[in-house]
């Protein structure tokens, strides 16, 4: 069992340690926001497509300072580009909780705060991950990639749920008082730091379109790197089925039209089954061959989405046994995905160079964060045209398909493999 449990290896270092503390406390008040901003445009609008509209305020600018966050990252000391990403979110939060307290009842401030607010953690998100290879030794960021992961899920639960059970005391204004708050343990963090400096020569990496533009390039000449990412799109744009979940929670599972617990454990069963493969990720440092583990892992992620539709399909409007296979099979989902976005962090942390790892990091977010919202849009696009159980488990049968697809068109990808040398 020990050898099964989460290696915390990387925890002995201190900085490490601190960011990751300071990760708990960040990620859950970040999720309160998150769970905050469409409750808040809601009752402002009274329209869902306002709601909807904050996605589009949220991707723009995770694409825009995403890319860019990353050349910044390798062209200036990234530890002090930290400190300025996270006071950056300190203060948007801030101002989030401002125009609440105030009352000022208007739904283009909150989505424009919401802009700046996404578009300092595009700036926070990559610039991170490239410091940690500079904190921790490389055979360690396989077991730190598994750490961070649990605590980005951990609070994907915690938040939510807290915010739900605050809110019958304080009003949404604290909610975002509590997200500033907790950003500045962030800004804490990041100040013991030590000096991270470009480590290419002086003035070559750039700071305008140019440097993200030799970012691409860099990716379009790496086999390995880019394959990363082409996995990832397939698997989150074909098989990430949550625009399902409200629909599914109705119809499949008899749950309220306004969604109710049915709903909640719908949203909950992947972050619940990431955290517990988190807890149990001791093995994936022992892994040298990790471009199969991310195909693997890949594999059963589409596996457990045809899984999931299928039980949708069976449960002919009854939260019964069914209901308790799909949520089986997205937890299930859900610790597989964190196999692979552990895998997939930890080949891009090592098949790249220090002078490119920020705006290779900084494409990393700008994939993470599209795939999903792409993934709303297809699934729901496809679920009006053949129903739910079709959408979802024809996605999950596509990945499949897709997968060996990418293994036949980069065989390079499957081979790659962690020197055993490295510590």
């Amino acid at each position: 069992m020990r050898g099964l449990l989460a290696d915390t290896t990387p925890l002995r270092t201190a900085d490490f340690r601190r960011l990751w503390l300071a990760g708990i406390v960040t990620v859950i008040g970040a999720n309160l926001t998150i769970f905050a901003v469409p409750v808040q445009l809601y009752a402002l609008t009274r329209s869902s497509a306002y709601v909807g509209l904050s996605g589009i305020f949220a991707l723009v600018p995770l694409i825009v300072f995403g890319l860019w966050g990353g050349a910044w990252a390798d062209a200036m000391d990234r530890r002090r580009l930290l400190i300025i990403a996270s006071a950056g979110l300190a203060v948007a939060s801030a101002l989030l909780w401002a125009q609440a307290a105030l009352d000022c009842a208007n739904a283009w401030v909150v989505l424009c705060l919401l802009a700046v607010q996404q578009a300092f953690y595009a700036v926070n998100s990559p610039t991170r991950a490239a410091a940690i290879p500079r904190i921790l030794p490389e055979g360690q960021l396989a077991a730190a990639n598994a750490l961070n992961m649990t605590v980005m899920q951990f609070g994907a639960i915690v938040g939510p749920l807290l915010a739900g059970v605050l809110l019958r005391w304080v009003d949404l204004s604290t909610l975002y008082a509590i997200d500033a708050l907790t950003c500045l343990v962030g800004v804490w963090a990041t100040v013991r730091l030590a000096p991270m400096p470009p480590t290419g020569e002086p003035g070559g990496a750039g700071w305008g379109l140019g440097a993200v533009v030799d970012g691409f390039r860099y990716v379009a000449g790496h086999k390995v790197v880019l394959m990363s990412f082409v996995v990832d799109l397939v698997a989150m744009i074909f098989g990430m089925p949550r625009a399902l979940f409200p629909q599914m929670a109705h119809e499949s599972f008899g749950g309220p039209l306004e969604g109710g617990t049915t709903m909640a454990l719908l949203a909950a069963a992947m972050s619940a089954g990431a955290v517990a493969g988190g807890m149990f990720s001791g093995w994936l440092p022992r892994v040298r061959r990790q471009g199969l583990a991310v195909v693997v892992a890949i594999v059963v992620w589409g596996i457990t989405m045809v899984g999931f539709g299928l039980a949708g399909g069976a449960a002919d409007g009854r939260a019964g046994l069914f209901f308790w296979v799909a949520l089986g099979c997205l937890a299930l989902g859900g610790a597989a995905d964190m196999v692979s976005a552990a895998f997939r962090s930890t080949i891009l942390q090592q098949a790249v160079t220090d002078e490119v790892r920020g705006r290779l990091q900084g494409v990393f977010t700008v994939v993470v964060a599209g795939g999903p919202r792409l993934a709303d849009a297809v699934h729901g696009a496809a679920a009006a045209a053949v129903g739910t159980t079709v959408a979802a488990a024809g996605g999950g049968a596509l990945v499949v398909v897709g997968m060996v697809l990418c293994v036949l068109a980069a065989p390079a990808f499957v081979r790659y493999r962690v020197s055993t040398s490295r510590t």
